[in-house]
């Protein structure tokens, strides 16, 4: 059943791609410099952490930086204003939680407008706030926005969605799309061995640039107020949690960077978080002998107020990619 419903999404696919390709469905240019940043399988890629690392190298160069995001998950269908580039001014609920996470990150760094409509985001935010270089995130399918580099995000720990259209497989494209990007970007880059990854990206698009990212832990930031007895964790043992695209990804770093967990609790992606779900975890880590829980940035965003009974720390991850020069001049 699930190979006949790819066949069929494969066909809409192909012939949606070829009404951009001959001009019969328009794309629309956003009359600033336009960054597209994103993937070709459902689930995490890494791609926020990217996105906001091209926010933080432009707006390093005095750029005036809109982020354009779909908000997906979120309960408002209207256009959002998530950050001003002063202040948050939305909540996850009517925002998303990946665009807050990255309002809150970002800071003054970036505007960040949350709409489905992104051609019409980008002429309203750019009278707003004089706007003139917008970030793409999650775009590399929404053809209808014009832009001037088009950056491919592909996980080293799931490349290529097994290899088959949803809803057999995890790709939204057929691997051939890759020939659309300006640039490749394989993120996890240390949790795979990329000599069959890279041969695949050649093989459909030889001269696309390759680059390769990593991403390790900067340092835990407590949530939830912590007794200064209890802010150690030396000797301890922790429960990790998470509503990610790719759980096993934060629970296999964590290993990797050598914390002793206790156990782990993955959601699904974009999870909302009640009071059931807190005694759940609560009952978990009592009965794994964990003192404190680790969860992500984005998952964060939306425990704010839950009340723990240990303390609660924030994984928060530093972004890097080699041959970063190269990566800044495509920008």
């Amino acid at each position: 059943m699930f190979g006949v419903l790819a066949s069929i999404y494969g066909r809409f696919i192909e012939k949606r791609n070829r009404r951009f390709d001959d001009g019969t469905t328009p794309i629309t240019s956003l009359s600033a410099r336009t960054i597209s940043i994103g993937n070709l399988t459902t689930g995490g890629t890494g791609k926020t952490p990217l996105v906001i690392k091209c926010a933080e190298i432009l707006a390093g160069r005095g750029k005036r930086v809109c982020i354009l995001t779909r908000g997906y998950g979120r309960k408002t269908k209207t256009r959002v204003l998530v950050s001003d580039g002063r202040q948050v001014l939305a909540d996850p609920v009517a925002a998303g939680d990946e665009p807050v996470e990255m309002a809150k990150h970002l800071g003054q760094k970036a505007v960040i407008v949350a709409d489905a409509d992104r051609v019409s985001a980008a002429a309203w935010a750019k009278e707003q706030f004089g706007i003139n270089v917008f970030l793409l995130d999650d775009a590399f399918q929404h053809r209808q926005a014009a832009r001037d580099v088009n950056i491919l995000c592909i996980d080293a720990t799931d490349p290529f969605g097994g290899g088959k259209l949803l809803p057999a497989g995890r790709l939204r494209e057929p691997l051939e799309a890759i020939s659309r990007a300006d640039a490749v970007v394989i993120t996890r880059a240390d949790a795979a061995d990329l000599k069959n990854i890279k041969s695949e990206i050649t093989r459909i698009a030889p001269s696309v640039p390759i680059f390769e990212a990593r991403t390790k832990i900067a340092r835990l930031t407590p949530l939830n107020s912590i007794d200064p007895a209890s802010a150690s964790i030396a000797h301890t043992k922790g429960f990790a949690f998470c509503g990610i695209g790719n759980p096993k990804n934060f629970f296999g770093l964590l290993r990797r960077e050598n914390y002793d967990l206790a156990g782990e609790m993955p959601f699904r992606d974009h999870h909302k978080y009640s009071p059931s779900d807190l005694k759940k975890l609560e009952k978990a880590a009592e009965k794994a002998g964990a003192s404190y829980f680790l969860t992500t940035a984005k998952d964060a965003v939306k425990l704010t107020g839950l009340p723990f009974n240990r303390p609660v720390f924030i994984v928060e991850i530093e972004f890097s990619i080699d041959r970063e020069a190269e990566f800044k001049a495509l920008l």
